[in-house]
């Protein structure tokens, strides 16, 4: 039998669907387990403040199907320095927290890594970034809905760029990762994919569209559409790269359109899907037992692609110290992790087949 422990939950950085799934889970199993739950309010500013307070089961009940978090999420600019780590402390100990689990992203993880410093209670990550971008995980709670969001978008923009012949560029999050554009657009039959990695210039960007313009609405094509997905991570400005396209379209295709839309915060929104539900449920379970077992200052990643860290019972789930988690996300973000080299070489072998 595992000793009554005390565990508080805390969202923070930006909300990822699937957050109140995780949740829910530490509650449900944490009070099954005979132990006190508490639910910290609005991320690290509210555990400076204080604000921790106990989670029912009534309070959690059905919350699962719910996007953003129940929680709420607030940037801290005092948390990070030595006076705020200091009054987190003190609220870890004032409230006799035993381990605390944060749901977040590399912002949220380096401020749980930080905190663990000098061990105040013990210290579990879980993954949560709607753009994929935390080391050793293959898919973060929150991926998949945006993912899915971002192709019913597309989709039904598809739709109305068929029925006037028009093409679209359709801007979606990812400021420092492509993965967002990279899934979506091969799903939605994009017939170009932009994305920050691929490091082009905006002459070698406008070319390129240009080309797959040109073949799309050629005389005796049967293409009656052109979309273009862009993460944001791309420096040009989304608005810049349609007025100069539609300059080149006037000679090349005058009865041509070509729009802009930004999806902006609708893909960070919405119904968790089902695999974010499981992804969600399966890694809080695996972190209220490795607080169980006195695991501290660890991450629990979903498929880790180099099956980094040590193994659950949940053959998907593996345990990693945060540090390692850190310093992998670095290397996706510069791009030099084979992650992301690979991701990239598979989709340029796929490029000229996407304006097919």
């Amino acid at each position: 039998m595992v000793d009554k422990m005390r565990i508080a939950v805390l969202t923070s950085g930006g909300d990822a669907p699937g957050m109140n799934a995780a949740v829910r889970t530490i509650a449900v199993m944490g009070l099954a387990q005979g132990h006190e739950v508490l639910g910290v309010r609005h991320g690290y500013q509210g555990l400076l403040e204080g604000e921790l307070t106990p989670l029912t089961l009534s309070e959690v009940n059905g919350i699962s199907r719910q996007g953003g978090t129940i929680l709420g999420s607030a940037r801290s600019k005092v948390f990070p320095t030595e006076e705020g780590q200091a009054q987190a402390k003190k609220m870890l100990k004032k409230h006799e927290v035993d381990a605390l689990i944060v749901l977040g992203g590399n912002g949220s993880l380096t401020g749980a890594h930080l905190l663990a410093k000098d061990r105040p209670c013990q210290i579990i990550g879980l993954p949560a970034s709607i753009d994929n971008d935390i080391g050793h995980c293959g898919l973060s709670i929150g991926t998949d809905t945006a993912v899915n969001t971002i192709v019913e978008a597309c989709d039904r923009i598809s739709d109305t760029a068929r029925a006037h012949r028009r093409a679209f560029i359709v801007e979606v999050m990812g400021r420092h990762s492509g993965f967002l554009a990279m899934r979506a657009g091969i799903a939605a039959e994009a017939d170009a994919i932009l994305y920050g990695e691929a490091k082009l210039d905006e002459d070698d960007i406008v070319d390129r569209l240009r080309a797959i313009l040109q073949r799309s609405f050629a005389p005796g094509g049967y293409k009656t559409r052109a979309l273009f997905i862009k993460a944001e991570g791309v420096e040009v400005p989304t608005k810049r790269l349609v007025k100069r396209l539609q300059y080149h379209l006037e000679k090349d295709a005058p009865d041509v359109d070509i729009r802009e839309t930004i999806l902006g915060h609708v893909v960070r929104g919405g119904r968790p899907s089902g695999l974010d539900r499981c992804i969600a449920q399966r890694l809080a379970f695996a972190a209220v037992s490795a607080c169980e077992a006195g695991l501290h200052d660890v991450m629990l990643a979903w498929q880790s692609p180099e099956d980094a860290g040590q193994a659950t019972q949940d053959p998907f789930v593996r345990i990693i110290p945060i540090a390692d988690v850190l310093a992998e996300t670095t290397k996706l973000l510069n791009g030099t992790s084979p992650v992301v080299q690979a991701r990239i070489a598979l989709l340029k072998k796929a490029e000229n087949l996407l304006a097919l």
